[in-house]
């Protein structure tokens, strides 16, 4: 459900945690010498209402992560004459790919070849391709969704070939709570694995799609181009 309109207490910390958030992005990229300019900040809005998104868009946020496909497709809607980008960060079920593939401009969540070529074949001819990630479960967790770095190569040369589709790199979700060491040691593996795909097939991709709320500093520290960031910047989800 949509939340209403938030109050002017609301909007100056979401100001002050967006500053926060994009100092120690600065910070840590530097460290490692990198430009900010070269990680984004995507702003997981699940959950939140069109307010909020409006009050980070007046921000300067561009990029907004949903996994709610009905949510995200009213907000969507609702928030049509802003610039806006859209992610698809949740589990892509074969079903829902049509609205997907017609509404999103990123979708994070690629670890199987049907649903890559489901998007493919529904992504409106008129638009510019749809640039996905393919998620890649690092961590080895038995419920967690993406594919088995020995497969992401070959999944990776699969996507690629597919016409609508703009493969840019690769995505992971770390397990909650581990200690910073085991985190960046899992980024690496993932920029590692980037590394090899490229070495393999041509070099192209672009993109690590990892680190969120609790763990960004471990994964700018080791690469990522794109963080989901949603409590960290909004605070914990209503409700």
């Amino acid at each position: 459900m949509l939340i209403g309109p938030q109050n002017s207490a609301a909007d100056d910390a979401l100001a002050r945690n967006l500053r926060a958030l994009r100092a120690r992005i600065e910070a840590t990229g530097a460290a490692g010498g990198r430009n900010e300019r070269s990680i984004t900040l995507v702003a997981v809005s699940k959950g939140h209402g069109e307010q909020r998104l409006r009050a980070a868009a007046d921000l300067g946020v561009r990029d907004f992560g949903e996994s709610y496909l009905q949510e995200a497709l009213l907000k969507r809607e609702r928030l049509a004459a802003r610039a806006l980008i859209w992610h698809f960060i949740g589990r892509v079920q074969s079903n829902k790919t049509r609205p997907i593939a017609e509404n999103f401009d990123w979708v994070h969540g690629i670890d199987r070849l049907g649903v890559a070529e489901r998007l493919s074949a529904q992504r409106p001819a008129a638009l510019a391709p749809l640039q996905v990630c393919i998620q890649v479960n690092i961590s080895a967790e038995q419920a967690k969704a993406g594919v088995a770095p020995a497969a992401a190569a070959a999944l990776a040369a699969d996507v690629a070939r597919l016409p609508q589709l703009r493969l840019r790199g690769l995505m992971c979700i770390l397990p909650h709570g581990q200690k910073s060491q085991a985190n960046r040691h899992a980024f690496a593996a993932m920029r590692l694995l980037l590394a090899h795909i490229n070495a393999g097939q041509g070099g192209h991709l672009d993109t690590l799609s990892m680190g969120m709320s609790a763990d960004f500093d471990d994964a700018v520290a080791e690469g990522a181009t794109l963080v989901r960031i949603g409590t960290a910047l909004f605070g914990a989800r209503p409700g």
